[in-house]
């Protein structure tokens, strides 16, 4: 039974016998191609970082896209890479949709509709039904907003959370995931109003630490308890390195980090050292185009645990 708090000292008081006891990291990921790569005007209601109005190029999209599997391979991160639709542009950041934890698939409950087209499609469930053996968790039938690892952070070495509740995910919403993801402590907080999504503000670096901009929380109370539970292990970015991406990073293989170029270029020398102090090589990958839609490359990423 997952348990859920709002209080960061209660949440701290637990978290911190919590100890790294598993890999922090997937054993493969999964992405979905930005065919026919367009902005999503429903999305664009609830979601400050996308560019709207500014043109797009599918053509650039989708070979950036390639590079990014491409480096992926290159590193030896298996990857899946599952066609995209045009009715479903914001396809193309799979892990607000699907998300995985041992032996279980995740559905999500989207906000918007253009999002829960994706949510029926067959082909990634049947993947992992059908070819893993995995059950499947369809939250998409009950009456809650959930956008899985969009606005649910998860520390998968010690199997906590961090959801950050916005328009994409309410009350309800955070206990559904919870349970959903096994999860046995999840802290349930606020984001900063214009925020989105948990996993553009923060994330869990592999269980080695957390990276975060403590602007992005509604409460300075929980930037406070990531820096009481992860300690010197914590990295604090500022809003402009936020802007540009750096929070919507992923730990992936045995020691990279992975971000876009641009999340990359933003990064001040303090930050780099301190990513550098965990032990983390980074790896930056081209997605200029496909951030005009909101996001970034860890949202490009699905997990495979």
């Amino acid at each position: 039974m997952s348990t859920l708090y709002t209080d960061p000292e209660r949440f701290l008081a637990v978290a911190r016998s919590c100890l790294p006891r598993r890999a922090g990291v997937p054993r493969a990921v999964f992405l979905v191609s930005p065919d026919g790569f367009r902005l999503a005007e429903e999305s664009a209601r609830d979601n400050a970082y996308m560019r709207v109005g500014a043109g797009v190029d599918p053509v650039r999209a989708l070979a950036q896209h390639q590079s990014l599997a491409a480096a992926l391979a290159q590193a030896g991160i298996p990857a899946i890479v599952f066609p995209g639709d045009p009715s479903t542009p914001d396809a193309v950041f799979p892990n607000n949709v699907h998300a995985s934890a041992a032996g279980r698939i995740v559905v999500g409950s989207m906000r918007h509709p253009v999002r829960r087209r994706e949510a029926v499609r067959g082909d990634i469930r049947a993947f992992f039904t059908d070819v893993l053996g995995y059950r499947c968790i369809d939250l998409s039938l009950l009456p809650c907003v959930a956008e899985l690892t969009g606005s649910l952070v998860i520390d998968r070495a010690r199997n906590i959370g961090y959801c950050g509740l916005s328009e994409r995910c309410d009350a309800a919403g955070a206990a559904a995931m919870a349970e959903a993801f096994g999860l046995d402590h999840t802290l349930v907080f606020q984001l900063a109003p214009g925020e989105y999504h948990t996993n553009v503000v923060m994330s869990a670096l592999a269980g080695r630490g957390v990276l975060y901009c403590a602007e992005g929380f509604a409460d300075p109370a929980v930037p406070a308890c990531l820096d009481a539970l992860y300690r010197e292990h914590a990295i604090r970015i500022s809003p402009a390195e936020k802007s540009a991406y750096a929070g919507n990073c992923i730990a992936l293989g045995e020691r990279g980090l992975w971000m876009s170029q641009h999340a990359a270029q933003a990064l001040t020398a303090t930050t780099r050292e301190a990513i550098a102090s965990l032990g983390f090589e980074l790896h930056a990958v081209e997605l200029s185009e496909l951030e005009k839609a909101g996001g970034s490359l860890r949202c490009m990423i699905g997990e495979i645990y």
